[in-house]
């Protein structure tokens, strides 16, 4: 069970992920285009409402940073918090990046382009990991519920040959560290198959 929940908290995460990437592409393109920090972040929020829907986390929070922008928070302080309530590394790393810019001056379109361009890309290495990983997968997971399958056809099929492995000391002793291999073949499985980039 909380495997499961690990691995539903985590693919939010990676959700999440896939459409900060998406708004900083599209934040990209609107500062290139001339927009200022504060109206870029109010247009991508635009930009955002055909590709998600409207309680998907993206768009709520561009809308609370358009909210905060209207309130006159100064924009590297939106972002900032931003980032706090994401807890992401690549949201971080972006406004890191983008106050830096804005506070150094400079080209600071072209710095910020740059930063996108590395974390997009960080990004979909991750996703195409992922998806060459997937059949992999399945099949741990497949191979994890075989033992347990087998058990349940002996145990509606020949009761009598569990009861030899399980009826004495010797048998519980020799089952028991059967589960304990299997424990912690299962734990390096589990290891293994979350990568990260």
């Amino acid at each position: 069970m909380r495997d499961w929940l690990t691995d539903m908290v985590r693919k939010k995460e990676y959700q999440f992920r896939i459409q900060f990437r998406d708004s900083i592409q599209a934040m990209s393109a609107v500062l290139k285009a001339g927009y200022s920090v504060e109206n870029a972040i109010r247009e991508v929020g635009k930009e955002l409402a055909p590709m998600y829907e409207k309680d998907s986390r993206i768009r709520k929070e561009y809308g609370r940073m358009a909210y905060q922008l209207d309130m006159k928070m100064p924009a590297v302080n939106v972002l900032e918090e931003f980032a706090e309530r994401t807890g992401q590394e690549d949201v971080e790393d972006f406004v890191t990046v983008f106050a830096a810019a804005k506070k150094n001056g400079g080209d600071s379109i072209t710095i910020i382009r740059n930063a996108v361009k590395i974390i997009s890309e960080k990004i979909d290495t991750e996703k195409e990991i992922q998806t060459m990983i997937a059949s992999t997968k399945l099949e741990f997971e497949i191979m994890c519920a075989v033992p347990f399958a087998i058990i349940l056809y002996m145990k509606l099929t020949f009761g009598d040959f569990l009861s030899v492995l399980y009826g004495n000391l010797a048998g519980m002793v020799i089952m028991t560290i059967c589960l304990c291999v299997y424990l912690g073949a299962y734990s390096i499985g589990r290891r293994i198959i979350r990568i990260e980039v």
